[in-house]
């Protein structure tokens, strides 16, 4: 499902991850807060995926999903958009790959390519990731790395063994049906 953004916005692929409290919960709030963020619509977000942890401390299990938005906002407004809501659920940053109460990643936005050390797009290590090509498949079975290959190919040729879909709880797009 390839979403076409408005004249003046773009597509952003984002990845939301969680393995501290109430993971499914804080996912769904963090969509919600990104839908009530000026600037941004969830047009369309995955199942939620019980995930391994890739690198980092010894650690809990991640929920995972990856959320469509159509944004007006630039690349340096969306990343501080969405450092504004991992702030607000508490994220702390002292360990690499640590356990996080959220992570939200811009993986892609539209076909931009840049390498700004602060937000390097496409997310770079996205194509290595089961847990973010799987859920992306889902909501985009067209997807393409800005610069790299179709989303689905990569997930036919990734370890997919850690990466589990759930049938519930259900996350759902703010502002759709309950």
């Amino acid at each position: 499902m390839t979403v076409a953004p408005g004249a003046s916005s773009r597509l952003a692929v984002l990845a939301l991850g969680s393995n501290v409290g109430d993971s499914a919960a804080t996912l769904q709030a963090a969509l919600d807060a990104l839908g009530a963020t000026a600037g941004i619509r969830v047009v369309a977000v995955s199942s939620l995926y019980r995930t391994d942890p890739v690198g980092g401390p010894q650690q809990d299990d991640f929920l995972n999903a990856v959320a469509l938005v159509d944004t007006d906002l630039g690349p340096r407004d969306l990343l501080a958009a969405c450092q504004g809501i991992e702030a607000a659920f508490h994220r702390v940053r002292e360990v690499r790959w640590g356990p996080r109460t959220l992570d939200v990643d811009i993986i892609a936005l539209d076909d931009m390519i840049d390498d700004d050390p602060d937000l390097t797009l496409p997310h770079p290590r996205a194509a290595e990731r089961a847990f973010v090509c799987i859920p992306w498949a889902e909501v985009d079975p067209d997807a393409v790395i800005p610069g790299g290959r179709a989303v689905a190919e990569l997930v036919a040729e990734l370890d997919r063994s850690g990466v589990s879909r759930l049938a519930a709880p259900v996350l759902r797009v703010p502002g759709g049906p309950r």
